[in-house]
């Protein structure tokens, strides 16, 4: 009889392998915090810029208050965030081609302000996903619920890094000479040296 490459209950190598892949990538991604209410000044005044990579993600904090307290005399601000055209970003207006990503209406949840986080990704296989393509502009604004106070503009604008630089570029890549399979051997060794560790 053969010997077991694993115990009973443990995930096989694969599985293992996918976890470690996942880890790394969420190492490697930045998350951009963006806290979405009056008191930021740099939304107010439309001028916040963020630049994000493939896999980074932008988080955004909706609005929120300890108790009915803190709020004083006032309402709470909830709001509705939006990606917008850039010509809807002038202005802080529904547009028939805006798409309503969040809706901030928990403004006293118990456990801290709520927290919407968009990956940035060139394909998503979320229907409720956006797909970004990179040297794009993206545009975030918000507008008041019916049930919150009046708001003050707020916007955002989002780069995603980097556009083709150009068409010469491309054929560069196209025409260079592929190596043999040496280099592909040095750089799956590390791979395998991990799946062989995992697996014994």
């Amino acid at each position: 009889m053969g010997t077991l490459l694993w115990a009973p209950g443990t995930p096989p190598a694969w599985k293992a392998t996918i976890v470690f892949f996942n880890i790394i990538s969420a190492v490697v991604a930045k998350r951009h915090t963006v806290f979405w209410n009056s008191t930021n000044t740099r939304l107010t005044a439309g001028d916040l810029s963020v630049q994000l990579n493939f896999n980074d993600y932008l988080d955004i904090y909706c609005p929120h208050y300890p108790n009915e307290e803190a709020v004083g005399h006032g309402q709470p601000e909830t709001l509705a965030l939006y990606l917008v055209g850039e010509e809807s970003f002038q202005g802080c207006v529904e547009t028939r081609g805006a798409i309503k990503r969040w809706e901030c209406n928990t403004p006293f949840a118990p456990f801290g302000p709520v927290r919407f986080s968009e990956k940035i990704q060139r394909f998503t296989p979320f229907s409720l996903g956006f797909e970004f393509l990179p040297g794009r502009h993206y545009y975030y604004s918000s507008l008041p619920t019916d049930e919150g106070p009046p708001l003050p503009c707020m916007k955002l604008r989002v780069t995603v890094c980097c556009a083709p630089t150009s068409e010469g570029s491309k054929q560069k890549q196209e025409k260079v000479p592929r190596s043999s399979g040496s280099s592909l051997r040095t750089a799956s060794s590390p791979l395998l040296l991990i799946i062989l560790l995992l697996t014994t």
